[in-house]
């Protein structure tokens, strides 16, 4: 029986339960039927365990016969696991011009190569300047060239579109974070700019 009444720590339990009838389940889930609460609790002592309100909302409430310590032992101990499991999605930010140098383009596709074996996602900026506003296709071309030759290790998530003064494209891991060994920082959005990760040069 699902817990529809909210938090474990809010459960009504034995004679906290208020309700006059409940509709009682038994500890392997068969279905008892609707009896008095006094007759609840009594079954519930008799097989000495608790009685437990799962369902209050219901018309009459749902009453389960359980360990009630074991329960929240057990629940606690999926909620951590279930926390654990939880990756949190990182997006790194890395920004080049439409006319960057071979060594600059280098240097900075190393570092989106690092973030992608992380399983990061990465943003990547096109910064236009002066007169290159009027020729996006720099852009693109550079953004085409760079998700090739990185198509081993990460696909477009999000395709090259011009923002304001800048063209934009992400890429994300072709594998989930959790099954890469060595995969990067848990957090929120991180740029180059970011106190997280040390400038660097466009």
């Amino acid at each position: 029986m699902a817990n529809q009444g909210g938090p474990i720590s809010d459960l009504r339990v034995n004679d906290q339960i208020r309700a006059r009838e409940v509709r009682l389940v038994g500890p392997q889930g068969e279905q008892v039927g609707i009896v008095s609460i006094d007759k609840a609790l009594q079954l519930a002592a008799d097989v000495d365990m608790d009685l437990v309100e799962v369902a209050p909302t219901a018309r009459p409430p749902v009453c389960k016969l359980m360990d009630y310590g074991k329960y929240k032992y057990e629940s606690a101990q999926k909620a951590r696991a279930s926390r654990r499991n939880q990756q949190q999605t990182v997006i790194k930010e890395m920004k080049l011009r439409p006319k960057i140098d071979t060594h600059d383009y280098e240097t900075k596709k190393g570092h989106i190569v690092r973030f992608l074996k992380a399983g990061d996602k990465v943003k990547i900026t096109i910064m236009f300047r002066g007169r290159e506003q009027s020729r996006p296709e720099l852009g693109r071309r550079l953004l085409d060239k760079l998700a090739e030759e990185i198509a081993d290790l990460g696909g477009v998530e999000s395709a090259p579109k011009q923002d304001g003064r800048n063209m934009v494209m992400v890429v994300a891991p072709h594998r989930p974070k959790g099954d890469i060994k060595g995969g990067g920082r848990k957090g929120g959005r991180e740029s180059e700019e970011g106190s997280e990760e040390a400038p660097l040069a466009e």
